[in-house]
């Protein structure tokens, strides 16, 4: 009988230990963004980057006159600071993947950040870009107006795709095909420069008009046959990192590389010759511009 009992205590022991961890490990992950969030402050605060000098300079020169006694934390990272300090939902991401985009953003920012998703991690990354611009092209409009009246000041756009998981197979072969892998001579964009059927075309007028800097594709969903998933997203990042008219590669993200399409479109697409990182489900590729490049072959 003491044996019994034994054994049901230590069963009770174990549960126990299993359910703390599973309420902990959203804290312990939301506190690391705390964390991360905060020692962005203090970099943008301690070592302005050449970008941003001046604005640094003329705003130290505004508060010695004024004489102010304190300095504001920017919005955008005191929005992201309340967030995740009163929230149990975690990123989609988890924290060794988050820190590879993180680091990126540490050396790059402010730039011109495009994400294909909006979701709880939204916030994250527009602290991460302080002081750049950093938009958000989301599928259902119904959770553009949830996410907006928590943060009005994400700015977010509604994205409608053609295309379904189940067309995957086919699309693939069609992006191997000379009118999806040509970049223009005279430049253009991404979504208007070619006839491939990959090539998303019914972006915001945000898309052609900014030159972006950084890309993570991480929408739209991709899980289910039915689903538009990521192809035309992954395929116009790389073209738009293909045809970047400044110097200088631009860095691109596909998050879930775990399933089929994320892995196939982005190895065929942004090329394993322009991979730089995979953490977990999350692969970091750096695309040279192919307009300054003349010649240079679709993949390396």
């Amino acid at each position: 009988m003491n044996i019994r009992k034994a054994l049901h205590l230590l069963a009770m022991k174990a549960k126990l230990q299993n359910s703390f961890r599973a309420r902990t490990k959203p804290i312990l992950l939301g506190f690391s963004l705390l964390i991360i969030l905060l020692l962005l402050v203090l970099r943008s605060n301690l070592s302005p980057t050449p970008l941003n000098q001046r604005a640094a300079t003329q705003a130290a020169a505004g508060a010695a006159s004024s004489a102010s006694p304190c300095a504001k934390l920017p919005a955008s990272v005191a929005d992201a600071i309340v967030h995740y300090a009163t929230s149990n939902v975690t990123p989609q991401q988890t924290l060794d993947e988050i820190s590879v985009t993180a680091r990126v953003l540490a050396r790059k920012s402010p730039c011109n950040f495009l994400v294909f998703g909006l979701g709880h991690d939204s916030p994250m990354w527009s602290a991460l870009n302080q002081g750049g611009r950093t938009v958000f092209l989301e599928e259902d409009a119904a959770w553009i107006a949830t996410v907006r009246e928590k943060h009005p000041a994400l700015e977010t756009y509604h994205v409608a795709y053609d295309t379904r998981v189940s067309d995957a197979e086919g699309l693939l072969e069609l992006g191997q095909r000379p009118e999806c892998t040509a970049v223009a001579a005279g430049g253009g964009t991404a979504s208007t420069t070619t006839t491939c059927r990959l090539a998303l075309k019914e972006l915001p007028r945000v898309f052609d008009e900014v030159e972006w800097d950084v890309i993570m594709v991480d929408a739209p969903t991709g899980w289910i046959p039915e689903a538009p998933g990521r192809m035309g997203a992954i395929y116009t990042a790389g073209m738009a990192a293909r045809m970047r008219r400044s110097p200088g590669e631009t860095d691109v993200f596909v998050h879930d590389v775990d399933r089929p399409v994320e892995d196939k479109f982005s190895r065929t697409f942004l090329c394993d010759g322009y991979l730089k990182e995979q953490q977990g489900r999350l692969r970091h590729f750096a695309i040279p511009s192919h307009l300054n490049n003349p010649g240079t072959p679709f993949c390396p």
